[in-house]
């Protein structure tokens, strides 16, 4: 009779802590828990400790993680210029707080769904540009896919946060080809920039050239006017000595002064070749020539 007691009271007992250990449950934080009641969805629990039915009559469906997710994908598609690219897309998305009991039971795997509406948003996006559109307005068309999938998934309680594109990688022979034409765009400005160089050289060599010029004729002109202005001081001072000599006489004797002047500069020069006039005649005549160059000034 004692045997048969303890028995009964293992039974209860053993039935105590089954029951007890489906009674409660705990939630982790940044988690809810769907509790269904016989099949039925029932209440959805926050983080914390709880207290259900047990023996079954209430359970704990599913735990749904409320932090932020991320699901990645590649996929190919193609260009207005016909080139095919490979992007790679990164969706961040989490579950509407609000709408929890959607997100559970309208879909059966989100990161699927969410992939195929941000291929199908790429796919009507990406034919409508140029590759070269592409790579510039990549955070464009990141932002009208988010849009677009955001809109679709409310109705299933999530949440679209960022889409991003992460990657934009063209066929491998396209890739080739852009890279020559960099290449060879990068030599003809090379080239422009090398023969705007050589022109702005010869430019401002040709202006330092004729500045020269410019400033050796006015160093001529200056000489010239000194000689002018010392030969007329001297037939200034040669009237004040009394001499009874004209003018012309006076230019005369200077000229002929300058003349061996300058023939003993030209020998002290170390020159040893010089070709003058052999008579009287012929110097006369250079005077001549001086004097009336001088009356013409």
């Amino acid at each position: 009779m004692l045997t048969v007691s303890l028995i009964v009271v293992a039974v209860f007992f053993i039935i105590f802590l089954v029951s007890v250990s489906t009674l409660f449950y705990v939630i982790k934080q940044q988690t809810v828990a769907i509790i269904e009641r016989f099949g039925k969805y029932q209440k959805t629990s926050s983080a914390g400790f709880h207290i259900k039915l047990p023996w079954g009559i209430d359970r704990v469906a599913a735990r749904i993680q409320l932090r932020l997710l991320q699901n990645e994908m590649t996929m190919e598609t193609k260009t207005k210029d016909n080139v095919f690219v490979t992007m790679n897309v990164a969706t961040q998305y989490r579950v509407n707080e609000e709408n929890i009991k959607d997100a559970y039971y309208k879909l059966m795997n989100p990161a699927e769904q969410i992939q195929a509406y941000i291929e199908d948003a790429l796919r009507s996006a990406v034919p409508r540009l140029t590759l070269d559109e592409v790579f510039e307005k990549k955070d464009e068309i990141a932002l009208e896919v988010q849009h677009q999938v955001a809109e679709e998934m409310t109705t299933y309680g999530y949440i679209i946060v960022k889409t991003l594109i992460t990657r934009v990688e063209p066929d491998a022979e396209v890739k080739q080809s852009m890279n020559e034409i960099n290449a060879a765009q990068r030599k003809q400005d090379a080239s422009q920039m090398l023969a705007n160089a050589e022109k702005i050289k010869i430019v401002t060599s040709a202006e330092a050239e004729a500045e020269k010029d410019r400033l050796r004729g006015v160093g001529i002109a200056e000489q010239r006017k000194a000689i002018v202005d010392g030969l007329a001081q001297q037939i200034i001072e040669i009237k004040n000595t009394g001499a009874s000599l004209t003018e012309d006489q006076i230019m005369s004797i200077l000229l002929t002064n300058q003349y061996l002047d300058t023939l003993n500069q030209f020998a002290n020069g170390g020159n040893s070749t010089i070709f003058l006039p052999a008579s009287a005649d012929g110097i006369e005549d250079l005077r001549t020539q001086i004097l009336s160059a001088l009356k013409a000034k």
